[in-house]
């Protein structure tokens, strides 16, 4: 089979709109967290969010694709024109049957499904929807866009896991290009989660903090006292290609895609496997699917959402997994600093797990401040400040409602 390469990246996030930004809050330990501003949250338990940070989509998009989007394809269509800037490819001078789109977003259009609704209900004169609802809901419209941007007429859809979406995407693509079945493939996710029937929905769950006095440090993964994730919202965009293909047009190279893998929990709607069986599988999968074994692996970049149950079950299925055959793992939460991007996290995560490898930096875990006693031993987790370490081998997981987990491991080339 072929090898597949990352050769662009893009990011629009609650601690910076370009990859650059969100890798320079990432590794200061900055924050995103703050009470919510999209609309009044006083209604429900969790009053804060992590929200994108002097975003305006007028500023990267016209008014047509404004007009015809939802916010979580305006996401994607700003964090692929940075990652297809990056990658140097001239979409003119390809077969466009050889590029392709497969993109995750988990919620799609919560937004305009709400306001429509909305307005339908409480227009007692002439109710109505609009022509664009349905084209501004759908899940694949994201993917739609992208193909229709730049002319790529090849591999086109979206896929849907929860929050494991973007690591699922980001399977695929990789997957189709080691076929053989395509050159390049733009992939990612987004997720515009922010609206008040999401995250009323969330709230009645009691899935979310309650920290309501101190947003920026609720986002507590292995803390004693976390009670929730941090709802967060953007996206990452990846370009992977063809290794030979990157290599013949002179590309800047950031990380190769080893291995991926996907299993199931088959336990809860909503809760992770109590000792991680599924996760740790997929984790075994993924290294066997890219040829390494366990002390191969010199980072790991948890899910981690700072959930009573889901961050012990993670650790639970690491050690089940590397044991004492990695001593050297080194494994933190980037959650803690941006919230959870629920179906766009697994690609904002492979785009900090992709940093690690290029810049040899671990972003720390913040906000940790008294550890779990059932964390199990020897669990090498970067508290605090981010370090510098050599990084060869990262992997990166995410895992979603339904009994999702979707593992993808980088390495240097």
């Amino acid at each position: 089979m072929k090898r597949v390469v990352v050769t662009g990246l893009g990011a629009l996030t609650p601690v910076g709109n370009t990859v650059t930004d969100f890798w320079d809050a990432l590794t200061a330990g900055k924050s995103g967290a703050a009470r919510i501003m999209k609309f009044d949250p006083s209604q429900f338990r969790t009053h804060f969010a992590a929200e994108l940070k002097n975003f305006n989509p007028k500023d990267h998009l016209d008014r047509n694709e404004i007009k015809r989007t939802d916010p979580f394809t305006q996401y994607a269509l700003v964090a692929t024109e940075e990652a297809v800037k990056d990658s140097g490819l001239d979409f003119d001078n390809m077969d466009p049957f050889d590029t392709g789109v497969i993109w995750g977003t988990g919620q799609g259009g919560m937004l305009t499904f709400e306001e429509q609704v909305r307005e339908y209900a409480e227009n007692d004169y002439n109710p109505r929807f609009s022509p664009f609802f349905v084209p501004k809901l759908i899940m694949n419209m994201a993917s739609g866009m992208i193909s229709m941007k730049y002319n790529l007429m090849g591999i086109n859809y979206a896929t849907v896991s929860a929050c494991a979406t973007s690591n699922t995407a980001i399977m695929d693509a990789f997957n189709y290009i080691r076929w053989g079945k395509a050159k390049v493939i733009i992939t990612g996710g987004s997720e515009a989660p922010i609206t008040e029937a999401s995250f009323g929905g969330f709230s009645a769950m009691k899935a979310m903090s309650t920290r309501n006095d101190d947003p920026a440090t609720a986002s507590r993964p292995f803390d004693i006292d976390r009670d929730g994730f941090v709802m967060a919202e953007g996206a990452g965009t990846l370009i992977l290609e063809e290794y030979e293909h990157a290599k013949a047009r002179g590309a800047t190279i950031y990380a190769e895609v080893s291995g991926a893998a996907m299993t199931a929990d088959a336990y809860h709607i909503t809760a992770t496997h109590p000792e991680g069986l599924g996760a740790a599988e997929g984790m075994r999968r993924a290294l066997k699917d890219g040829e390494l074994n366990p002390e191969d692996v010199d980072y790991m970049n948890m899910h981690a959402t700072s959930t009573p149950v889901g961050d012990i079950s993670e650790l639970k299925a690491i050690k089940n997994v590397f044991g004492e055959s990695n001593k050297n793992l080194k494994i933190s939460a980037t959650k803690s600093v941006t919230g959870h991007l629920m179906g766009a996290a697994g690609a904002a995560e492979a785009i900090a797990s992709i940093k690690s490898l290029t810049d040899g930096v671990i972003p720390g875990t913040i906000n940790t401040e008294n550890i779990d006693p059932e964390l199990p031993d020897g669990m090498n987790i970067i508290f605090g400040d981010s370090i510098e370490s050599d990084v060869n081998v990262v992997m990166s997981n995410t895992f979603g409602f339904g009994g999702h987990n979707g593992i993808v491991v980088f390495k240097k080339v």
